[in-house]
C-alpha cells in the first residue's frame, strides 16, 4: 500500500475505512506505528494566570466548586475546609495561596481537581480547569520557563507548542509534600 489515506477521505466508503483502521491498529500495537507519533494526554489547569498540565491518571474527576464546605479549626488558611462530595469527605486545598501566589478568586469558573491518590485524599481548588490536551512526544522538553506560582519543584517537564509551554504538574508529589501534609497552623 502507498501513501496513508486520510480516514476523512473513506468515510463514504464504510469497508475501506474499517480495513484502514485495523491496519493502523495492527500497526501501532506492533510498535511499527513508523509516521504514526505517541500521543500524550493530560488535563489543563490554570492557577493564575498560568497554565499546566497534569497526567490524566492523577485525576480522579474535575468538580463544580461545592456550595457548603466545614471549615477546619486550627488549620492554615490554604485549607479552605471539608467537603461532602458525592458521599465522600474531601479536603479542599486552594493550590494557588498554599504556593504563595494569594487566595484564588471564587469564581464560576472556579474548579476542584480530586487527586487520584489512593491514600491521601484531595480537592485541588486552581482558578479554571481547561480540559483534555493533547501532546505528541516530540513537544515534550526537559525544560519551562519560571512559574510566578513557585511550583518548580512539583514540575516534571513542560510541552512546547508554539509559543505555549504548558508545564507537567506532578499532582502526587505535591500532595505528598512536607508543604501539603503541613496542614496544621503554628
Amino acid at each position: 500500500m502507498g501513501a496513508t489515506p486520510e480516514l476523512a477521505k473513506l468515510v463514504e466508503q464504510p469497508f475501506e475505512l474499517l480495513a484502514e483502521i485495523e491496519r493502523r491498529s495492527r500497526q501501532a500495537h506492533s510498535g511499527q506505528a513508523g509516521a504514526m507519533a505517541a500521543e500524550w494526554v493530560g488535563v489543563g489547569f490554570r492557577i493564575g494566570e498560568e497554565h499546566f498540565v497534569a497526567t490524566r491518571d492523577q485525576v480522579r474527576e474535575v468538580l463544580m466548586l461545592p456550595d457548603g464546605m466545614t471549615r477546619v479549626p486550627g488549620a492554615k488558611r490554604w485549607l479552605l475546609g471539608i467537603a461532602n462530595l458525592r458521599g465522600h469527605l474531601l479536603p479542599l486545598v486552594d493550590v494557588k495561596l498554599l504556593l504563595g501566589g494569594g487566595r484564588t478568586t471564587l469564581r464560576r469558573n472556579t474548579r476542584v481537581i480530586s487527586v487520584n491518590h489512593r491514600e491521601i485524599p484531595a480537592g485541588l481548588v486552581v482558578d479554571e480547569v481547561l480540559g483534555f490536551r493533547r501532546f505528541m512526544d516530540h513537544e515534550y522538553t526537559d525544560t519551562w520557563p519560571e512559574t510566578v506560582v513557585r511550583c518548580d519543584r512539583f514540575l516534571t517537564g513542560a510541552y512546547q507548542r508554539s509559543e505555549d509551554t504548558w508545564p507537567v504538574f506532578d499532582l502526587s508529589d505535591f500532595i505528598e509534600s512536607n508543604l501539603f501534609l503541613q496542614a496544621a497552623a503554628e
